[in-house]
């Protein structure tokens, strides 16, 4: 049994039940677990099984209670469930901690629909995961291969949906696949769409457009894929099925810039705090877009080094400002941007933002947002 507590200020690493019994009483185990102090107020904890490779292990759930040994705050559920979930094969429950006068969050049914070319023909010889990230915290690794439903097989292509429950992620961010084989083949993936199931919109896209090479012999594939656009949409429009037509549609739409940042190179110029930007145009202003996936680098962001991104958005027209900046988290989160070069292809523009100043909350002003100007 393996549990991860998630805190105001981060997640813990997974905590292994395993020799941590104090006592236990029939039917009931209570353990004695010490977290990072620096992880603030709990508000959600996944509780899961450690391996499926022996399939006869389960493990039914009935209660949950915590307590913080300082304060006396308790925490208490009613679970009643049986892991591995048998609807599709999950090995983790989660579920959020409410604690007295704190509004908890809800726990959402998603639905992760992957659209590809060939997996379901290599679905008996693939593991497959996708951990999807959100303001919220993530979903931890969730098996996208274990019970498909809406299976849809054309000549070229193929989709399937996938559901999973958490607690509420907010406004999602990226997908980090991790993929193994027990046998060589290419998997093409094309891309993957997520909502809320109760909700038709927004619709998170993440464009993949990759043939992943996998066999026995290699180490398990790594992909982070940040959300390339959301379909936002009115109540009056079709589900997801009905609404590909409106979305090539909207695809065809979008504007693809080209994002330059050039990190100072001065001593602790770097950072590994999460960076996002806002583009504003004389038209209209980009949604809040994370640079995660440099073109360049593995590790972004590094003293002295330029980063590329692309990114795709609705039409802005010229662009007047950009908002850049980052959240802080992570040792010396400080970071010394010295400009930002944004190419918008469509229009045959380039504009440089010079901001040759330090992010930081211990620098200058303290800031770690501003606004730029060309």
């Amino acid at each position: 049994l393996v549990m991860v507590f998630y805190g105001s200020n981060g997640k813990s690493n997974p905590v292994s039940m395993e020799n941590k019994v104090e006592h236990q009483a029939k039917n009931q185990i209570t353990y004695d677990i010490h977290l990072p102090s620096d992880l603030g107020m709990l508000y959600k904890v996944r509780l899961g099984l450690q391996s499926l490779e022996n399939s006869i292990s389960q493990l039914s759930l009935h209660h949950f209670k915590m307590q913080n040994t300082s304060t006396l705050d308790t925490f208490s559920l009613t679970i009643n469930k049986t892991l591995p979930l048998s609807l599709n094969g999950d090995r983790w429950i989660e579920f959020p901690v409410e604690w007295p006068l704190k509004e908890a969050l809800s726990v959402v049914t998603y639905h992760l629909t992957v659209f590809s070319r060939n997996i379901l023909s290599e679905r008996n010889l693939v593991h497959m995961t996708a951990c999807v990230y959100g303001t919220h915290g993530d979903t931890g690794d969730r098996s996208l291969l274990q019970s498909l439903q809406n299976v849809q097989q054309g000549e070229d292509n193929e989709s399937f949906l996938v559901i999973m429950d958490a607690v509420e992620l907010g406004e999602l961010d990226k997908v980090v696949l991790l993929i193994t084989s027990k046998t060589d083949c290419k998997l093409d993936i094309e891309k993957l769409h997520l909502k809320e199931s109760e909700k038709e919109h927004p619709i998170y896209v993440f464009e993949v457009n990759e043939a992943f090479s996998v066999s026995a012999n290699k180490p398990e594939i790594q992909r982070e894929i940040p959300v390339s656009f959301v379909i936002r949409g009115d109540k009056q429009k079709n589900d997801i099925d009905n609404n590909l037509h409106e979305e090539g549609s909207q695809a065809r739409n979008l504007t693809e810039y080209t994002i330059k940042v050039y990190t100072g190179d001065k001593r602790g110029a770097g950072t590994d705090a999460n960076v996002h930007i806002i583009l504003f145009g004389n038209e209209d202003k980009s949604e809040v877009f994370q640079l995660s996936q440099s073109l360049e680098h593995q590790d972004p962001f590094e003293r002295g080094k330029v980063d590329t991104f692309k990114i795709k958005t609705k039409k802005l027209g010229s662009l007047h400002s950009i908002e850049i900046g980052h959240d802080g988290k992570g040792f010396a989160s400080g970071w010394f941007l010295e400009k930002v070069e944004i190419t918008d292809a469509s229009r045959n523009s380039v504009y440089c933002f010079n901001c040759n100043r330090w992010l930081a909350e211990d620098e200058s002003d303290g800031c770690t947002i501003v606004q730029l100007y060309p």
